[in-house]
Formats: structure tokens, C-alpha cells, sequence
């Protein structure tokens, strides 16, 4: 990376800030470069290999559209997005991605320019982590001894703030304390209504902010428009635009630098998203961490802007720092291959606070199932989480831990999940919370036994462990019964399918058994202690014994001629259990190299695609060096020459360097196993934690639902229905539907999980009507009480009450919006449904129900003191 000087124009002055990471890394271009990176949602990459070959997109692949012009003398040139083409790009001369920043630098028209994206994501510190910010700095400086005059523009579509660009939205100019601020969200704010994957958010505000002294000039408008006026200090002088559709509407902030020499001018935006609430959590909606104390949006943009050369310069320190523990771990291929994975790990969750204010993380399973929470997930995230200290830690795990701990789940395993995003109301995936059917119950029960020893070993302590100690026993002793020859079932690499008798998913269990005996040492119980780790021992023994196949261990043990990575294994070497020799990890490593295709060494012996985060594990097995090195190098080659233009994926083929799936996940947090396998680095960083969490509030009690309109579930009703297309208006109370065919709820096909079927619905689309009173309602808050699979439409006397997309297995509370809780009335009152299924199960079934809310316990529990048995 060559050094680059950058002039940073604060309120208060000047503030020269340099970026030094002392290699050059300039020569790599990621398949997708962040520039935006806060969240599932405010998730914005640019695909192009110069950042104005393509539009800037979410992860997902949709259309978010960022854009910068730069007016230099009376010529307009493109410094972001490829519209409008008529305009010259300025040329792209570099660019750089370091663990916070994306960094671009352009040359023409007698400038230089440096365009740069900064997102504070400094780990110590989980408040400042959590606010949905990225700054974005442009410097511009004379190249030729010239002096030439310039106009910076930066634009952004309302799509920013919808799921789909025809959904409505409006713009507006604001004006707050110093900063000119444009502020646009979606018209009809449906706060936490949708669940899924391929989903963007379509509730909050995003906001553009510039600090007042640069002389922003702010306008709203059409985005079209907006973009094709080739005179970049054109202002419009809108102050208000919209209700119109998302796709259609923009805002852009324009600052006019004047006259520029050879000292660079700056000037900045704050790119914000308020989602005011992020996650449901068992019911409960929780608000981001970053307003657990009452901060608002303004707030926030005050302090981003207040902070923001202050933290240019922490992000600097940070990143030279970060990237040169990674050169000294792995040299430069781990340095690049870290800087682009850490923002990507964090961007694929989100902080909120619980009800003692403490940070919980929820992160989701982006581009495999949508779901949220998932422990196959956080089990590969975790190494970059680990090395930032216990709260960082933590923060993952507790949601996960107070659910299974729970009287929700029933069985003597580990859970798999949460729920779908941002809905962590129970496990959704194979048999959910209802049978054991495609569970992953060696999996998932290793998965926590090793993460909570990790961070009993992070502390030096085992209290975190105590109030969870029932459970985690329990898992510990189902591994005994189970887990050293596992019967058909799935592991973390679900795409591969069920395998009986796997001898890496027994390596897990086998580590997760001297992880539990570990935590008995710790905790003062020898004699559990020495009970598990004898077990631990003798499976490990076993596993050398039968898992052996001459120069290597096989996939399964009765497959001789087989193979497959062993990366569970580097727990042993990292908690220090000592349950297998180095001669195992070496027989491995040999036969692992002289196994590596093209772009990297396979999964296993069945095909030839691999997973990048295990192959990063697999690298640590010995602790070699050159071992690492070796493993790795073809990894970064398959990011450097993949043609797949999409944020870094985690599954992909080794002999051609094409993507088999999963995009921006945040198991790419793995790549810092190397980290942990050296305890000075992780104490160092680790040592470092600023939030110190330790209060944590219990599970949130489940709420008590007081039906007022039965669902099937409880008392099937008599509803009319449709399978073909109504006429308009047929949500109305007024509408005519004695035409209707007429049946009991639910509507849905046989095999639909959960499903309470009375009226067999196998098409495309349905529509129902029911008609009911509400007599006598008490205070409790209304909801709408649904099962759906999949996208739902629900309307009370003809308003709008929810959209819903996704699918539940089972029955959910969803909140009504106002309009519709208005036009409720005593009598007469019309609940009408519109469902549409594209695949799998269906099922639609909508009731209306008073929520009552228990006390939730308020017994808190420390993290950080001793306990002994």
C-alpha cells in the first residue's frame, strides 16, 4: 500500500492524517469492495473494478446507488457510479481497502483526488461500533502547479431506504445545529414487519450530513434528473420531494472548493441510517445499541460530526496497527485477505441493547438461509469477535445462550438458530423448536462448549459459564453418548448433505469434550474435570486409531480412501487441550499440500469446491509458518482472479475460482483463527475492551396472547376465499364477497411445517375475508396474530395493517401499523388477506389478539467474578 498524505478539513481547521501500512497492496482488487458497512442492511459494495465501472449495489446485488461528481473548470467527470455515461470518468489510479476504509485515488483534468470511505468499526469500543456511519471524504489537490476551480457533488437514491425501488418514500432538506442535512425513509415505515434473506430494509430514516462551515448547498428531487444535470453546482433548491417511488427520488449534497492549488481542500459527508428499532427479540423489540440512552438521530449525526477528525485518526491507528499484526502473523497475503474480511464480518449483524442496556449481537446468515443468530454461523465468526475481548465475545452469545437455556427449547442438544432477520423469536431451521428432524445436535452442542471455554480462557474465569452450567453439562454429556461416531445427520457444511460416521464433526466432539473438562478445572471441579478429559483423551485415541488411512485421516471411518479437512481440530491447539499429538496435525498437513488445486485445497474428497474460512483453520493446525502460508496464498489468488463481481463469498471452486454460493457472510470473520492461536496478539487486543458488558438482562418472557379473532391453531373459523385474482377493492369492508367459496381456516398444502389446515390451498395466490366484533377491549396493546409462508398482505376495513415476507413455522405476533389500529371500530369490522407462495410449504392464517407482556425478571448476573463448585 503506497503511503498517501490525506488533508482532512475539520470544524475547527486542518488536520493532516497519514496512512502508512509500509507494503504495497495496491495492485489487489477485491471481487466487491465495501464502501458502506454497518449493518445487513445499510450494506453498500461497489462491484466494478474501478469504482465508476458500476453502479454501487447492497450486498444482495440490488441497486443502492451512491454517486460523486467532480466539476473541474466548467468539465463534469464521474469519480462514482456508472450514470450518467455521457460524462467522463476520471481516471482511477489506485485503490486500497484496510480493516475501516476503502480508499480511492484518481488522476486527470490537472488534480489528484482521493475519495475515501471510513467506517469507525473500532471493536474496543461497542458504542461507537454500533452507529450506522461511514464518512466520505473527498480531497482534492492540484497535480500541474495550476490552480483550478472545482465542484464536489455526492448524491445517494431513495432506494437506499426501501426493499424494492417502487415502494413509496419522500425526501426532505433539513437543517440541524450547524449541519445541512437531507433525510429520506419509506412512506409506510413498516417497522419489523418483514423477515427473510433477500430483503432490504424499508423502515428508518437515511440521512446525508455536511458540517455548515463548508458551505454545503442540500436539494431533493428526482434522482434521474439529478444525476444527468451535467453541471455539477447546479442546485435545485427543493427543500421537500415525494411521495414518490423510491427508485425515482435522490438527495445530493454539493460543495463548491473554489479556487484549488497544490494543498489538498477536503471536504466530507456523514452517510447515517436510524432504523430506530433492529431486531426482535423473543417478541421484544430492541432498539440499536448506539440509543440505548435516549440518543436520537440528530444526536447522532451531531456527535459523528463533532468526532469525525478524531476518529479519521483513531480508524488510521487502527488500521496500521491491525494490518501489521496480520503481515507479522501470515505476511501480505494475510494482511489483505484480514483487511477485507473485517468489515464484512461486522456488517452482517447488527448491536442493539437488552433491557439492562447491555450489547447483544445478532448476525445473520446472509445468502444462505436468512436466518438470525445461527450457531454454525457464529462458530466460524467467532475468531474475529474473540481476539476484540470478552464484551465483543459475549455479545453473540448470551441471545443465543438465555434461548436454549430456556423452557422454549426441549431438547438435550445445542439449538441451531433463532429465528429469520431481524425476528429472533425461536429456532426456525429443519424440525425448529417441534422434532429433532434435520437438526445438528453434535454440531451445535460442540459449537457452544468450545466458544464458552474460549471465553473462559479470554477472561482467565469461568462466571460467564455459571448461569448456563445445567446446560452446558448436559450438552457435554450428550457428546459422550453421541458424539465420538456421529449417526446421519448434518454439520456446519449443510450444502454437502447428511453423513453418518464423519471424523471431522467427531474432532469437534472430541475438542468439545476437552473444552467442557477445561471449564471444570476452572471452576474448581476436579473430579468432573479429570472424568471428561480421561473421555476426551481416549476418544482422541480412538479417532488416531480408526480415522487412520496410511498417509492421512479419512472423511468418514468406514471410507477408506477418503479425506477431508480436519479444521476442528486447531481447538486443540488453541485452548491448549492437548488431546492430539503434532504428529497427527503434521500427517494432515502434509497430505493437505500435496492435495491444493489451482485456487485453494478442497473440502474434502467428495468434490472440489471448498469453504475459505476452513481452509484458514485448516492453515493452523501446525503452527508452521510456511504451512500457513501455503494453505493461504491460493486463497488470495482466488480473490484476486475470480470473476464473480459480489462482496467476498465463503463457498467456491478450487479449480476454476468461480462461486458456488453464499455472499458477504459473516463466517469470513474466521480468517483471524491465526490470531488466537497466538496468545500475546489476542491478549494485547483483547486487553483492550472498553464496554466491559457483564449485566446482562435474562430472556425477555414470552408474551401471553388474548385472542379476540381465533386462529386455526385454537378455534378454526369461517372465512370466505379466492384463488383467483378479485377485483380492486376487495379489501374493503364494503366489498361483496358472497361470490366466494367458503371454508375454515387455515389455507395451506399438506407437509407445511406447522401448518393447521382447513381448506387445502396449493396455487399461487389466495385471497380470504372474515368479518368480526370487538366488544369490550381491554388496554393491552393489539397485534395481529400470523402464520405465513410466504409474502402477506393483511388489511383491517381496507388499511394496510402489515406486508410480511418470508415465512414463519409457527404463529407469530406482528404489529399492527396505526392507520389500521384507527380504523378499527366495536362492530362490523373486516380482516381481509392476500397470500402468495413461489415455493415450498404454504400456509397462510391471520387472527387478532390482546398481548400481554409479563414482568420480566429482573434478576441481573455478573460476568467477571470467580465461582467455584
Amino acid at each position: 500500500m503506497k503511503c498517501v498524505s490525506i488533508a482532512v478539513l475539520a470544524a475547527a481547521g486542518v488536520l493532516s492524517a497519514v496512512i502508512d501500512c509500509n507494503a504495497d497492496t495496491s495492485r489487489f482488487t477485491p471481487p466487491a469492495t465495501p464502501l458502506v458497512a454497518c449493518d445487513p442492511y445499510f450494506s453498500i459494495w461497489s462491484t466494478g473494478r474501478a469504482l465508476t465501472d458500476a453502479e454501487t449495489t447492497h450486498w444482495t446485488g440490488k441497486q443502492h446507488r451512491l454517486g460523486a461528481q467532480l466539476r473541474i473548470d466548467g468539465e463534469t467527470y464521474r469519480l462514482m457510479g456508472a450514470t450518467p455515461e455521457a460524462l467522463p470518468a476520471l481516471s482511477q489510479t489506485d485503490q486500497e481497502v484496510t480493516p475501516t476504509q476503502s480508499i480511492y485515488h484518481f488522476a486527470g483534468a490537472g488534480v489528484q483526488v482521493t475519495l475515501r470511505f471510513t467506517t469507525p468499526a473500532l471493536p474496543e469500543d461497542i458504542d461507537l461500533l454500533s452507529r450506522p456511519i461511514t464518512y466520505v471524504t473527498c480531497d482534492v489537490a492540484s497535480s500541474d502547479g495550476e490552480s483550478h476551480d472545482v465542484t464536489l457533488r455526492i448524491d445517494a437514491s431513495a432506494e437506499i431506504c426501501v426493499d424494492r425501488p417502487e415502494q413509496q418514500a419522500t425526501a426532505s432538506v433539513e437543517s440541524l445545529d450547524g449541519l445541512a442535512v437531507v433525510k429520506i425513509g419509506s412512506v409506510d415505515q413498516a417497522v419489523l414487519q418483514k423477515q427473510g434473506d433477500d430483503l432490504r430494509i424499508d423502515w428508518g430514516y437515511f440521512y446525508i450530513a455536511a458540517p455548515r462551515d463548508a458551505k454545503p448547498r442540500a436539494e431533493v428531487g428526482g434522482f434521474g434528473a439529478m444525476r444527468e444535470a451535467s453541471d455539477a453546482s447546479r442546485a435545485t433548491a427543493v427543500e421537500q420531494a415525494g411521495p414518490d417511488a423510491a427508485g425515482d427520488l435522490g438527495a445530493a449534497i454539493t460543495f463548491e472548493l473554489g479556487s484549488v492549488g497544490k494543498t489538498a481542500v477536503s471536504r466530507y459527508v456523514v452517510l447515517a441510517y436510524d432504523d430506530e428499532y433492529s431486531i426482535e427479540f423473543m417478541q421484544k423489540q430492541l432498539r440499536p445499541y448506539w440509543r440505548r440512552n435516549g440518543l436520537d438521530a440528530e444526536g447522532l449525526l451531531r456527535e459523528a460530526s463533532r468526532d469525525y477528525a478524531a476518529l479519521l485518526k483513531r480508524c488510521d491507528a487502527f488500521d496500521r496497527e491491525l494490518t501489521g499484526d496480520l503481515r507479522e502473523a501470515g505476511g501480505e497475503d494475510y494482511a489483505i485477505l484480514g483487511s477485507l474480511a473485517y468489515r464484512q464480518c461486522l456488517a452482517a449483524g447488527k448491536f442493539v441493547a437488552d433491557e439492562n442496556g447491555q450489547p447483544l449481537q445478532f448476525c445473520k446468515e446472509n445468502h444462505s438461509n436468512g436466518c438470525i443468530g445461527t450457531s454454525d454461523v457464529f462458530y466460524p465468526m467467532a475468531p474475529q469477535f474473540f481476539l476484540f475481548g470478552p464484551s465483543m465475545a459475549k455479545s453473540f452469545l448470551v441471545p443465543f445462550m438465555e434461548y436454549a437455556s430456556s423452557n422454549r427449547w426441549k431438547f438435550p442438544f445445542a439449538p441451531h438458530d433463532l429465528g429469520t432477520y431481524p425476528k429472533a423469536n425461536g429456532q426456525v431451521y429443519g424440525g425448529g423448536e417441534r422434532s429433532e428432524e434435520n437438526q445438528m445436535p453434535v454440531e451445535e452442542s460442540g459449537n457452544m462448549l468450545l466458544l464458552m471455554a474460549a471465553v473462559a480462557q479470554i477472561e482467565g474465569d469461568v462466571g460467564f459459564s455459571e448461569k448456563y452450567w445445567p446446560k452446558l453439562q448436559q450438552w457435554a454429556e450428550y457428546l459422550r453418548e453421541e458424539g465420538f461416531d456421529p449417526d446421519n445427520q448434518l454439520c456446519t457444511d449443510d450444502f454437502g448433505g447428511h453423513l453418518a460416521h464423519n471424523v471431522n464433526l467427531s474432532a469437534k466432539a472430541i475438542c468439545g469434550l476437552g473444552a467442557y473438562a477445561k471449564l471444570c478445572e476452572m471452576r474448581g471441579d476436579d473430579a468432573q474435570a479429570r472424568e471428561y478429559r480421561t473421555v476426551a483423551k481416549e476418544f482422541a485415541a480412538r479417532w488416531i486409531k480408526e480415522a487412520d488411512d496410511g498417509d492421512h485421516y479419512r472423511l468418514t471411518f468406514d471410507r477408506p480412501g477418503t479425506w477431508s479437512q480436519k479444521y476442528n481440530l486447531v481447538w486443540d491447539r488453541v485452548l491448549n487441550l492437548d488431546l492430539f499429538s503434532e504428529e497427527v496435525f503434521e500427517k494432515e498437513m502434509r497430505h493437505y499440500r500435496s492435495l491444493q488445486n489451482r485456487y485453494g485445497l478442497p473440502l474434502d474428497s467428495r468434490h472440489a469446491y471448498t469453504k475459505l474460512d476452513w481452509v484458514l483453520w485448516t492453515a493452523c493446525l501446525t503452527g508452521d509458518d510456511e504451512d500457513f502460508r501455503a494453505l493461504l496464498a491460493p486463497v488470495v489468488d482466488f480473490l484476486r482472479e475470480t470473476p464473480d463481481r459480489s462482496p467476498m463469498t465463503d463457498w467456491y471452486r478450487t479449480e476454476n475460482a468461480t462461486k458456488v454460493g453464499f455472499t458477504a457472510r459473516p463466517v469470513v470473520g474466521g480468517v483471524f483463527m491465526r490470531m488466537l492461536c497466538d496468545s500475546d496478539v489476542w491478549s494485547k487486543w483483547s486487553k483492550r475492551d472498553q464496554t466491559q458488558a457483564e449485566d446482562y438482562a435474562t430472556l425477555p418472557p414470552a408474551p401471553v396472547l388474548h385472542e379476540l379473532v381465533a386462529t386455526a391453531d385454537s378455534k378454526p373459523s369461517t372465512c370466505r376465499y379466492t384463488t383467483t385474482k378479485p377485483m380492486d377493492g376487495w379489501q374493503s369492508s364494503s366489498f361483496d364477497d358472497k361470490s366466494w367459496k367458503e371454508g375454515k381456516s387455515g389455507f395451506g398444502a399438506k407437509g407445511t411445517p406447522g401448518a393447521k389446515i382447513g381448506v387445502n390451498w396449493e396455487s399461487r395466490d389466495i385471497w380470504v375475508r372474515r368479518h368480526f366484533d370487538l366488544p369490550g377491549r381491554s388496554e393491552r396493546p393489539l397485534r395481529l396474530v400470523v402464520h405465513h409462508d410466504e409474502q402477506a398482505e393483511i388489511y383491517l376495513n381496507g388499511v394496510l395493517a402489515a406486508t410480511l415476507t418470508g415465512y414463519t413455522t409457527r404463529y407469530e405476533a406482528v404489529t399492527i401499523r396505526d392507520e389500521a389500529l384507527a380504523a378499527l371500530r366495536p362492530t362490523g369490522n373486516t380482516l381481509a388477506v392476500h397470500c402468495r407462495n413461489s415455493t415450498g410449504g404454504q400456509f397462510i392464517d391471520v387472527g387478532l389478539a390482546e398481548v400481554e407482556f409479563p414482568r420480566a425478571e429482573r434478576a441481573r448476573f455478573a460476568t467477571t467474578s470467580s465461582a467455584t463448585k
